[in-house]
C-alpha cells in the first residue's frame, strides 16, 4: 500500500526537474532570452557533450555481471511488439508511412530514462530500481538509439535512391538506369539499384559511427566490464573531468503516455516478471519522451514538432501521471 509519505518523496525528487524545465520554456516562450539559432546551439551542446557524458558516467558505474537480463529482455520484447504493430500498420493501412512509423516508435518506446527516470524510480522503489533503469538506459543508448539513427539514415537513403531512379528515367544520368523491354535490361537495373542501396547503407553506418552518444555507451560498458572484473577504479583526474560535464546533464537536458506501458506490461508478464520488478517495468515505460529522440528528429527533419510537443507536455504531465501509476500499481499483487 502506497502512503502519502511515499508520494511526497516522489514529488520532492521531481520538482527540481520542473524548475529547470520551466526556466528553459520561459526563457524561449515568454522572456525571449534565446533566439532560434541559440536554441539550436544549446541542443547541439546537449547532443554532442552533455548527454554523452551523462550516459558515460551512469554506464561506467554499472555492474554488467549483476544485470537483470530477464528485465532487459522484457523491455526488448515490448519494443519488438511495437515494431511489429507499426510495420503492419505501415504496410497495410492507407495512412501508414515509414516516417510516421519512426515517430510513433520514438513516442511509444524511447523514454527519458536518465534525466527523469533515475531520480523518480529511486524515490519510488530505491537503489535497486535505479540500477535497473540505468541498465535500460545503457541498452537504449547503445542499441535502440543506434537502430533509430539507422532508420533515419535508411529513410534518407530511400529518398536518395528514388531521386537517382527518377534522374535515370529522365535520361542524362551516368548511372544509366534505363527502362528496357528486355529481361536483361530489367536485371541490370535491379542490380544497379541494389548496389546503390548497399552504398547508402554503408554511409548510414559511417554516420552512426560518428555519433558521440553511441561511443559514450560503448566506452562506459567496456570500462564497467573491466573495472568489475579486475576491481579497477577510475583515475580521479578522469572521474573529475566526466563529472564536471555530466553534472550539467540533468539541468541542461530539461532546459533545452499509454501505449508504452501497455507494451511493457505484455513483455514483462510474458517473461514471468512479478511484484516490484513488474511495477518498475511499467513505470519506466510511462516516463516522458526522450529528449534525444527529439534532437534526432530535428536533425533529420522528421516530425520534430510532434516530438518537441511530446517532450514538453509529456514532461509537464508526467508528475501526476506517474504518481497515478505508482499508486495504482501499489494495489496490484
Amino acid at each position: 500500500m502506497i502512503s502519502w509519505r511515499d508520494v511526497y518523496k516522489v514529488v520532492i525528487a521531481m520538482v527540481p526537474l520542473y524548475v529547470a524545465l520551466g526556466l528553459g520554456f520561459g526563457s524561449v516562450r515568454w522572456w525571449k532570452i534565446f533566439t532560434a539559432d541559440q536554441c539550436n546551439a544549446i541542443n547541439r551542446l546537449v547532443t554532442l557533450f552533455i548527454l554523452p557524458f551523462l550516459t558515460f558516467e551512469f554506464t561506467l558505474h554499472t555492474d554488467p555481471f549483476a544485470m537483470n537480463y530477464r528485465f532487459l529482455l522484457a523491455d526488448a520484447v515490448s519494443k519488438i511488439v511495437v515494431v511489429i504493430i507499426l510495420a503492419i500498420w505501415a504496410k497495410y493501412s492507407s495512412k501508414g508511412s515509414y516516417s510516421w512509423s519512426i515517430t510513433m516508435f520514438s513516442l511509444s518506446t524511447l523514454t527519458n530514462t536518465l534525466v527523469v527516470g533515475v531520480p523518480l524510480v529511486s524515490a519510488m522503489y530505491g537503489k535497486w530500481a535505479q540500477d535497473l533503469v540505468v541498465q535500460l538506459s545503457v541498452v537504449q543508448a547503445i542499441a535502440w538509439f543506434t537502430l533509430l539513427l539507422l532508420a533515419f539514415e535508411l529513410k534518407k537513403a530511400g529518398v536518395g535512391l528514388s531521386s537517382v531512379s527518377a534522374q535515370s528515367n529522365n535520361g542524362g544520368s551516368q548511372v544509366m538506369l534505363v527502362e528496357s523491354s528486355t529481361v536483361n535490361g530489367v536485371e541490370e537495373k535491379s542490380e544497379i539499384v541494389s548496389r546503390s542501396f548497399r552504398s547508402l547503407v554503408k554511409i548510414a553506418w559511417f554516420k552512426l559511427a560518428l555519433n558521440p552518444n553511441v561511443y559514450a555507451g560503448i566506452l562506459g560498458i567496456t570500462w564497467a566490464f573491466i573495472a568489475n572484473r579486475w576491481r579497477f577504479e577510475m583515475p580521479s583526474i578522469i572521474e573529475g573531468s566526466v563529472l564536471i560535464m555530466s553534472r550539467a546533464g540533468t539541468g541542461m537536458a530539461m532546459f533545452s503516455m499509454v501505449a508504452g506501458p501497455a507494451a511493457a506490461a505484455i513483455g514483462a508478464m510474458a517473461l514471468g516478471l512479478r511484484g516490484d520488478v513488474l511495477r518498475l517495468a511499467i513505470i519506466q515505460a510511462a516516463l516522458p519522451q526522450s529528449i534525444t529522440s527529439f534532437i534526432f528528429a530535428k536533425e533529420y527533419e522528421v516530425h520534430a514538432d510532434v516530438l518537441s510537443t511530446a517532450v514538453i507536455f509529456g514532461t509537464l504531465a508526467s508528475l501526476p501521471v506517474l504518481i497515478a501509476y505508482y499508486i495504482f500499481l501499489g494495489f496490484i499483487r
